[in-house]
């Protein structure tokens, strides 16, 4: 008996169509990639021959391997976008976020820029081994100030935080309960700045009654007596790096009456005035001048004023080194690119705490010369003439014997020009790479930290955007407004990452430490924000 055969399989139809026959997919050309440095445009590889759709995973791994690198190190790959008068405005810069067929191939703007027969230059720059998450949800907001808060700043390790406010009172808060530690009462006016000792035994505030005061952040009290000397109100606050000093830093404080008082923390007395700026000095940072020293021991004082000038100071005694003369209107802001590592000394993301003061100044001295591994001590400077400047004043190759005071003739690296109003905050990424700056035209923009070239503008705020903030890793900014939001950035797409909305009036302070981001301001509560 014949076998039978099965009857022939019906044709599945959707909605009575036959189904569609899928194309085969499109062939995917080979190209040549040479991978260089960022920093300084060296190869890292030879050129290789790769398909246009590798992943940005597969290129790291592959850069990796080719570096022959012990441990693998997580990278960021771009290509320069190619220079295009008529094209419009916008980043200067293509980050390779999927793949070089997806990403630059099939740009929407620039793929008649690119073919298949093109060397692709591809820029990497090492990332931070670590990774900060993003904070998504107010976890709480926290009363107590009768007035607006006008200052806010994580310790060093991330687990105390001090705010200062209208109401004559700095507050500190534990942040592993979230709830109130201390309130610091002594100021006769509105507490101005809080800055944190970078060993967290300290805390310095600045009032508009023109006094400084010392505080134990264990117990919430006054260390001592107000350091009084100032005629009027304090500007900033910065204290002497700890790879300098790590017994007892000493205390920089600018003021509205055009001075700048060094106090020595042990005698609490002024060590020094600096009394060359004709207006209020508005900001002061205490840098540490450099890897090579230049005969400088203990660093060295940049005060930015509204004399129109920026003032360059050797720490050890006062004596003026350089004045920068280049900017049209009152300086406001200035940033260095060491300011995270000063800021934080020998805490690192590990978490370790040093055992005593000498490990301590080995852990801050060995994160410092990291970071100026290949870059000297960079400054820029922002200003109400709506420009910024940056600046190297301590070249790595400069012998001491050449630090005679300029008089004037320094020149900029480069001017930072494309804001529309004046620059209200400036500040560099922690490894240097990047710098930030706001503006009162309700934009961010992102520059290249060692050369100031221009990389994107983040617009999303609809008020002006006061302060800014960097994560650790340097992957993303957080920025408070006028507009009582408060919004994270993703510097890979250079787009909106997380809008935190929850203030109902002007945010005029913001901090980012490990994963979490306190904002304060008029509405007079604290708000802190988690994943």
């Amino acid at each position: 008996m014949a076998t039978l055969l099965p009857p022939p399989k019906r044709q599945k139809v959707y909605h009575g169509v036959p189904k569609p026959v899928l194309e085969p997919p499109k062939p995917t050309s080979n190209i040549l990639v040479q991978f260089v440095s960022e920093d300084d445009g060296s190869a890292l590889a030879p050129a290789v021959n790769l398909p246009a759709d590798v992943s940005r995973e597969g290129l790291e791994v592959l850069l990796n391997k080719l570096t022959k690198s012990d441990e693998p190190v997580p990278f960021s790959f771009h290509v320069d976008c190619p220079e295009n008068a008529d094209a419009p405005p916008g980043p200067t810069r293509i980050v390779i976020s999927k793949s070089i067929q997806s990403d630059i191939l099939n740009h929407p703007t620039h793929a008649n820029s690119f073919t298949e027969e093109d060397v692709f230059v591809v820029r990497c720059s090492p990332q931070s081994v670590f990774r900060v998450r993003p904070a998504t949800r107010c976890s709480a907001s926290l009363s107590g100030h009768a007035s607006p808060i006008l200052c806010a700043s994580f310790s060093p390790t991330g687990a105390l935080l001090a705010t200062g406010s209208g109401d004559a009172t700095a507050r500190l808060w534990d942040l592993n309960t979230e709830t109130p530690s201390h309130t610091l009462v002594g100021h006769k006016g509105w507490v101005l700045c809080v800055e944190w000792e970078a060993m967290e035994r300290l805390l310095a505030s600045g009032g508009h009654d023109g006094h400084v005061r010392l505080w134990d952040p264990k117990a919430g009290k006054p260390v001592g007596d107000a350091l009084k000397g100032h005629t009027k109100w304090i500007t900033s606050l910065s204290w002497e790096p700890i790879h300098l000093n790590p017994k007892s830093p000493r205390l920089a404080s600018s003021s509205k009456d055009g001075t700048v008082r060094v106090w020595s923390t042990l005698t609490r007395k002024v060590e020094y005035t600096l009394g060359g700026h004709t207006a209020s000095v508005n900001v002061v940072k205490w840098g540490g001048g450099g890897t090579s020293g230049f005969g400088l021991k203990n660093g060295v004082l940049y005060t930015a004023s509204s004399d129109r000038t920026v003032r360059v100071w050797d720490a050890d005694g006062g004596r003026q080194l350089h004045i920068l003369k280049d900017h049209a209107h009152w300086v406001t802001t200035l940033t260095l690119n060491t300011d995270f590592v000063l800021r934080t000394g020998p805490f690192d993301h590990t978490g370790k705490r040093p055992s005593n003061d000498e490990e301590a100044q080995q852990l801050a001295l060995k994160r410092y010369t990291d970071v100026l591994a290949t870059t000297p001590e960079l400054l820029i400077t922002g200003s109400d003439d709506h420009t910024l400047f940056l600046w190297s004043l301590f070249p790595a190759s400069v012998p001491s014997s050449d630090m005679a005071p300029s008089q004037g003739k320094l020149k900029p690296i480069t001017r930072l020009t494309g804001h529309q109003r004046q620059i209200s905050h400036v500040a560099f990424s922690p490894d240097g790479r990047w710098a930030a700056s706001s503006s009162w035209d309700s934009s961010i923009r992102l520059w290249e930290g060692r050369t100031g070239k221009y990389v994107a503008t983040l617009r999303g705020h609809v008020g002006a955007v006061y302060r800014l903030a960097w994560s650790a890793d340097g992957r993303m900014l957080v920025s408070a407004s006028k507009d009582a939001t408060v919004k994270i950035w993703d510097l890979k797409t250079y787009k909106l990452k997380v809008d935190l909305p929850g203030h109902t009036d002007e945010v005029y302070c913001v901090d980012f430490v490990a994963d979490k981001v306190v904002s304060g301001g008029r509405d007079k509560h604290v708000k802190i924000w988690k994943n």
